[in-house]
């Protein structure tokens, strides 16, 4: 069972686009990436409203979210949010791992 969170930051005149290429080139993001239990840590932008960013965040567990929420790097990103004046949305998803036969049909690989 993995646990996705996605997050939704949303800024004014690109806030959310330059919060998300800083926490990239500081090389925040791939210290998430390499941290135990962490499965995915993707920033997208949207069509629909180029001020608002997703990242789709995903742990294999609520204890490798739990020792991330823990680490100093969330002292980082909470910073670098301040600093772009972002405010967030989140959703919160857990994964059965398994995907139904008839649901497997709509997918093209």
């Amino acid at each position: 069972m993995s646990i996705t969170v996605n997050l939704r930051y949303k800024g004014e005149n690109g806030a959310a686009t330059a919060f998300a290429k800083e926490m990239i080139s500081s090389g925040t993001v791939e210290a998430i990436r390499n941290e135990a239990g962490n499965l995915r840590y993707e920033y997208y932008t949207s069509f629909d409203d180029p001020e608002t960013v997703l990242l789709i965040d995903s742990w294999e567990n609520q204890e490798a979210i739990d020792i991330h929420h823990a680490s100093p790097m969330m002292a980082t990103i909470a910073a670098l949010r301040e600093k772009y004046d972002l405010h967030m949305s989140v959703e919160r998803f857990v994964s059965d791992e398994e995907i139904s036969e008839k649901d497997k049909a709509f997918i093209r690989k």
